[in-house]
């Protein structure tokens, strides 16, 4: 029932900064526990970041005070602000949501996906 579409990557120098949008579908977005996962070519899936329906959030240690997640209830759009990036954060990002009372790092918990959209970092 919910649909998930990804936007925003792209190709950027070290240091850099991009932003992540994750437009999604449904009456019911202010409900959405949502998240931001990676994943790069032979390697797992790996938590970013999360948010919960009441705006608290989450970060993986890897992007913590790099990385900012929010969302805006009014637009259905949640958001992934990038800054300062790293070569090793070259990957295809998606965003996930479900309606969970909070946010979770599983990604197994949540049953909704985005196609993903690839960022490149260059050294």
């Amino acid at each position: 029932q919910v649909q998930l579409v990804e936007s925003g990557g792209g190709l950027v120098q070290a240091g850099g900064s991009l932003r992540l949008s994750c437009a999604a579908s449904g009456r019911t977005f202010s409900t959405l526990a949502m998240g931001w996962f990676r994943q790069a070519p032979g390697k797992e899936r790996e938590f970013v970041a999360a948010i919960s329906r009441f705006g608290v959030t989450y970060h993986a240690d890897s992007v913590k005070g790099r990385f900012t997640i929010s969302r805006d209830n009014i637009k259905t759009t949640m958001y992934l602000q990038m800054d300062n990036l790293k070569p090793e954060d070259t990957a295809v990002y998606y965003c996930a949501a479900d309606y969970l009372r909070g946010a979770t790092t599983r990604a197994f918990a949540y049953d909704y996906w985005g196609q993903g959209t690839q960022v490149t970092v260059s050294s």
